[in-house]
């Protein structure tokens, strides 16, 4: 998160409040307990004979693959360290442990020759520089330069003027303005920038009046809806993507104009509900709400560089299936012109968000791992997967990660339950089909992420929007519930009609 973004602070005090969390969570007794626990049923299970797992033939580079993901499982699902810490150990791991470099006991077997299934560490080290990473990094740099620039500012002031003065309509507004940033800038960023443009607002508002409840969580409801629309508007979009796409794997070919002609109109609806929802449970006592949206940056000529560059990018994103110029090589082209054009530093470079990106690179080498291994073919033949219901798989996969998302992060369930769910989609394709096929199952995981919003703890614009000491937790349950059960539903229907008319 760099510091010229508008809310930084609101960014930092979150992070702040996020650690403490953490801490109160899992004090030093409950933390170290949590790790042993996330440590010995892994080394159990590593040490185990193969007999224990019903899976005839299981390798040793198979059975240890098994144990790091069952290691990623458990930390990811205990939080006792941060999500991204998680991603890096098991890289580290996989590549020690499980590649074609790793030690040298672990690359020989009982014969004293070299296993033949071991994985490619290049492939493992490729995660970090994967094109959808590059894909993100995009994202990033056009966020920078939009605030840079001022454009974040001049946008969000131009994109509200249109809803008046009307309590209501500028409700509409935050939530719709705030889902458009969302789908190209991080949730939290929006947030933190939207918060801070609505805060004279939140306290100038009647005390005894319901509005500013509303207000305050059309913010977090507008980022986490909003981020549904691209690929690069939310981490488990990405990672869907990238099981989906994967030229070795699905090779379903998805792209980025592709995957906003379905998801835009779904996330419009879903806006439009959860305004009427927000309108309906926070009535407004004051009709009227006058905005003050002021930008102290002055213009040069970078500024118009920044507005070319960012009009083209995102025209070439929406049309990839036309110029053949896919999504992630686009996302190249703003961090070229803008490095270039001196608009983006390397103090600039070096305030990306990382950790997102290793959290990312992290669920691409699980991925990897279980392919190479022959884990994933070895899932595939010996667990009937075929046999089991798909309507069950899609809505139970849906609700188990639903309810999952809305306390631990929502890229960590989508690295816990795609790559898993990528087997079993390949596995079960043709009883999956009448149902919309593999992208239903894994890109319903992307929407129950995003729609999982029931706790200030499930997302970062949620305990953002919990900060402003506005919104009692009851409120956002309840919203959170409705939107929840309005998103699973209108999401896994138009997944399942885009799928059977060859939409996705």
């Amino acid at each position: 998160m760099f510091t010229i973004f508008h809310g930084f602070h609101l960014v930092e005090e979150y992070h702040q409040w996020k650690k403490q969390h953490r801490s109160n969570k899992n004090p030093f007794g409950v933390k170290a307990l949590k790790l042993f626990f996330a440590i010995v049923i892994p080394l159990f299970l590593w040490i185990a004979p193969s007999a224990l797992y019903g899976l005839p033939g299981l390798t040793p580079v198979e059975h240890r693959v098994l144990a790091i993901f069952a290691f990623a499982a458990l930390m990811w699902l205990f939080d006792a360290v941060p999500a991204w810490t998680t991603s890096l150990v098991v890289v580290v791991l996989l590549l020690f442990c499980t590649s074609n470099s790793a030690l040298w006991f672990f690359q020989t077997g009982a014969d004293g020759e070299k296993m033949a299934n071991l994985v490619n560490n290049t492939d493992l080290l490729h995660c970090f520089a994967d094109p959808t990473i590059m894909l993100f990094i995009g994202g990033f740099i056009i966020a920078i330069a939009a605030t840079k620039s001022g454009l974040d500012v001049k946008l969000a002031k131009v994109m509200l003027m249109p809803f008046g003065t009307k309590s209501e309509n500028v409700l509409l507004g935050f939530i719709l303005v705030t889902a458009i940033f969302s789908m190209f800038i991080s949730n939290t960023a929006t947030a933190a920038m939207m918060l801070t443009f609505l805060s004279p607002v939140l306290s100038a508002l009647p005390a005894d009046g319901k509005g500013k409840i509303g207000l305050a969580l059309a913010i977090p409801v507008g980022a986490n809806i909003g981020g549904m629309g691209t690929p690069i508007g939310t981490p488990p979009n990405a990672i869907a993507l990238k099981f989906l796409n994967d030229p070795n794997g699905m090779d379903l070919g998805i792209g980025f104009g592709q995957w906003m002609m379905v998801m835009v109109p779904l996330t419009l609806v879903l806006l439009f509900i959860a305004w009427v929802v927000l309108k309906r449970l926070f009535p407004f006592k004051q009709k009227q709400i006058q905005l003050q949206i002021e930008s102290t940056h002055e213009s040069s000529w970078k500024d118009k560089v920044v507005y070319v560059t960012f009009a083209i990018t995102i025209l070439l994103w929406l049309t990839d299936s036309v110029t053949g110029v896919n999504a992630n090589v686009v996302a190249m082209l703003p961090v070229g012109v803008l490095c270039m054009a001196g608009v983006i530093t390397k103090r600039d470079l070096e305030q990306l968000s990382w950790s997102i990106l290793w959290m990312i690179a992290g669920a691409f080498a699980v991925g990897v791992a279980m392919k190479q291994s022959g884990l994933a073919a070895h899932l595939i033949e010996a667990v009937p997967f075929d046999s089991w219901s798909p309507l069950v798989v899609i809505i139970g996969s849906g609700l188990l990660c639903y309810l999952m998302a809305n306390f631990i992060s929502h890229t960590a369930t989508a690295a816990l339950f795609v790559p898993i769910l990528a087997i079993a989609g390949s596995s079960m394709a043709d009883q999956l089909a009448p149902f919309g096929g593999v992208s239903t199952l894994l890109i319903g995981v992307a929407i129950c992420s995003s729609v999982a919003m029931v706790l200030p703890i499930s997302t970062p614009p949620n305990a953002l929007a919990d900060a402003t000491g506005f919104i009692q937790q009851k409120y956002m349950v309840k919203t959170g519930l409705i939107m929840g059960f309005v998103g699973l539903l209108l999401g896994y229907l138009v997944l399942i009609f885009c799928g059977v008319y060859g939409i996705f």
